[in-house]
């Protein structure tokens, strides 16, 4: 595993020219479908981009974005924007054509590298776009004229400082208005090295990449520290679908892999839960752990057999799937983290999880608790650290708001995370556990703190539920559930039938009949919750919702729905 001493400096330059000397001829990026190019091959890639770029009379401080899924070109364009100490802009696939024409306009861009998709849904914003276009894919010129000439090999000396902002990265994330997070060469490379405290990657391992390189989450960890180590990394080159996932882990046989909670959710839900369900032997405690086994065996083949580390972050994950993973003896690890800290702020190593818990604070990272309540111990995170970001940029106001002052408990400098958790001692230090976000929290008739995520867990158990977000209006607790569209319609059909089973003759009364049946559904989804949490947390209604709008890490947009 490489440090800082193996590096000089924490800046991409040092990290790709120290890949390059020791790993020279390893692969190092690749589709899953194409043939990898080697680390030497990555740093002469990245030149090529550096020399375009140039030629165009850009250089320091110009910005640059980078729009497309993952590819090995993504990573070249990226090291060949911030190793001139250009300033890279990732913006994330799915973007709507508002959300770019916005990024563009406040960012100031100097240039973009985009996949031909993508560009299609932007070519007619026409002069709102930036003077320089690069095709992702060959990095071919869409528009723009050269002014100088300039080849990789006469490149001209730059020097890059620790504290040269690499990225400003936007996202719109779960409350509301993108900001443009703003974060150095230091904060990136600084936490790419620190993650090994979750795990120690070799040049032999293997990723295979499908989660957006422009989300930091996957960037720092599945990118930035499979570089640093001289291990290899695959993309997928599709949107991350299930049809497409599975023959890649059968072709790559990855041994490490990323993802957020909903793939691991949808897989258990779909794949697994039934299976054990249909066991006799599964209701009876003592087999249970033993069949969480089988399954979990059979669930490493079905992701190529080889991995040793499959991270979960970007959001809580369901208990009940966390169990099944933590008896399967699956190496599964938590991680908890922000765009604004680079993004690691706690995690664990594979098998040393805890359900209900993220792990340990990462070592050099200062976390405090601030209003804590006395009764709960639950209070929010803050944090201090050299993965912290500058600010958001453009936003001074916006950048004061989120860091804590002289006057409060902490001190000052401080990041507040809006997240509440609760503190536990363990022999490698802190022990971090999430319970929602502060401005989540709602307040019960008599006072008692409400935390809608714990609800959602419930909920999301019921077999007709996929996803679900609890909210308040005034009759109480709501629940809005995205159901298994398919069963449900089944279900609530084949109970209509029973009592009208000549359908052309009473269809009227079959519709009626139908519609109190789906009805009926909702009440029982609204009995299985309320069953299991206490009174002052009921559910007073469930609807049902179409689909809910995400963020790129999966998070539903909470600002967006109300009852």
């Amino acid at each position: 595993m490489q440090t800082i001493e193996d590096l000089g400096t924490y800046t991409f330059p040092s990290m790709l020219a120290n890949s390059v000397r020791k790993f020279s001829d390893r692969p190092a990026l690749s589709l899953v479908n194409g043939e990898p190019i080697t680390y030497s091959q990555l740093e002469q890639k990245s030149k090529g981009v550096s020399a375009l770029l140039e030629s165009f009379g850009l250089g320091p401080l110009s910005k640059v974005a980078i729009w497309g899924i993952g590819r090995p070109e993504w990573g070249a364009a990226y090291l060949g924007i911030v190793n001139r100490r250009m300033i890279a802009v990732p913006l994330l696939p799915d973007f709507s054509k508002n959300d770019i024409k916005g990024i563009l306009n406040h960012c100031g861009v100097d240039a973009m590298i985009v996949d031909k998709k993508l560009f299609e849904k932007i070519k007619d914003l026409n002069e709102e776009l930036p003077p320089v276009i690069i095709r992702l894919e060959d990095y071919s010129v869409i528009a723009g004229t050269p002014t100088v000439s300039v080849s990789p090999e006469n490149l001209a000396p730059v020097t890059v400082e620790e504290e040269d902002t690499a990225s400003i990265i936007y996202t719109s994330g779960t409350t509301g208005r993108p900001k443009g997070v703003e974060l150095t060469h230091k904060n990136l490379v600084w936490n790419t090295i620190a993650n090994r405290c979750c795990h120690d990657i070799k040049e032999t391992d293997k990723a295979l990449s499908f989660l957006p390189l422009s989300h930091v989450y996957e960037f720092t960890i599945g990118f930035s520290m499979m570089i640093l180590n001289g291990a290899s990394v695959y993309y997928l080159g599709t949107p991350p679908a299930i049809g497409a996932l599975l023959p890649a882990f059968q072709k790559i046989r990855p041994t490490l892999v990323l993802s957020v909670p909903m793939i691991m959710e949808k897989i258990y839900k779909s794949k697994i839960q039934p299976s054990l369900n249909a066991m006799k032997l599964y209701k009876i405690k003592i087999f249970k752990k033993l069949l969480h086994k089988v399954a979990g065996k059979k669930l490493m083949a079905t992701f190529g057999g080889h991995i040793e580390f499959f991270g979960i972050g970007g959001a809580k994950l369901n208990p009940e799937v966390e169990m099944f993973l933590k008896d399967a003896d699956f190496p599964y690890a938590m991680g908890y983290g922000l765009t604004e800290t680079s993004p690691l702020i706690a995690g664990c190593d594979s098998h040393k999880g805890i359900p209900g818990t993220i792990g340990q604070v990462v070592p050099g990272v200062d976390l405090k608790l601030i209003n804590v309540r006395p009764d709960t111990g639950i209070g929010e995170i803050v944090v201090k650290g050299p993965n912290v970001m500058k600010g958001y940029y453009k936003a001074p106001e916006l950048t004061a708001e989120v860091f804590t002052t002289k006057a409060d408990s902490c001190g000052e400098g401080y990041l507040k995370t809006g997240d509440l958790g609760t503190l536990s001692e363990c022999k490698d230090g802190l022990r971090l556990s999430l319970k929602g976000r502060c401005k989540n929290m709602i307040l019960g008739p008599n006072g008692e703190n409400i935390y809608p995520e714990d609800l959602e867990f419930v909920l999301n158990q019921h077999p007709m539920v996929n996803e679900s977000l609890v909210v308040e209006n005034n009759n109480g607790l709501v629940a809005l559930v995205q159901v298994n569209e398919e069963q449900f319609e089944l279900e609530a059909k084949k109970r209509a039938q029973l009592k009208f089973p000549d359908i052309k003759e009473y269809a009227e009364e079959f519709m009626r009949a139908l519609a109190d049946q789906k009805n009926l559904i909702l009440k029982e989804i609204q009995n299985f919750v309320n069953e299991q949490i206490n009174r002052n947390s009921r559910i007073s209604e469930v609807q049902v919702i179409k689909e809910f709008e995400k963020t790129a890490s999966q998070k539903i947009k909470r600002y967006l729905y109300t009852a």
